[in-house]
């Protein structure tokens, strides 16, 4: 087995939920240059995590929509692109299937 495998270098620092405005103290090795002063005076490292137990559907029991991104906008806009780019082949399609077979009773006469 590996050794020196694990991080050694854990220290305390906050992890806040800003959305929730839930935060607790836990041990963790991630980097970071945002500060918080804590609950007992002292100042710790901060670590925003944008979904925690207290804004998660699992933990809440509530379903909402976290669309910070506008990802449901992008999906519906493909969606729609989609769907104009399908009927538009499908119209170029149809005229050159009449065109061809204008041609072909052209040249059966």
């Amino acid at each position: 087995m590996k050794s020196n495998l694990h991080p050694t270098d854990y220290r305390p620092v906050v992890m806040q939920d800003p959305s929730a405005g839930f935060a607790f103290l836990t041990k963790s090795t991630a980097k970071t240059d945002k500060t918080i002063k804590w609950e007992d005076g002292n100042e710790y490292p901060l670590i925003e995590v944008y979904i925690s137990s207290a804004s998660h559907p699992y933990f809440t029991g509530k379903e909402t929509l976290i669309d910070t991104e506008g990802r449901v906008d992008r999906f519906e806009a493909r969606k729609k692109a989609a769907e104009m780019r399908r009927n538009a082949l499908a119209s170029k399609a149809k005229k050159t299937v009449a065109r061809a077979e204008a041609k072909n009773s052209k040249n059966k006469k």
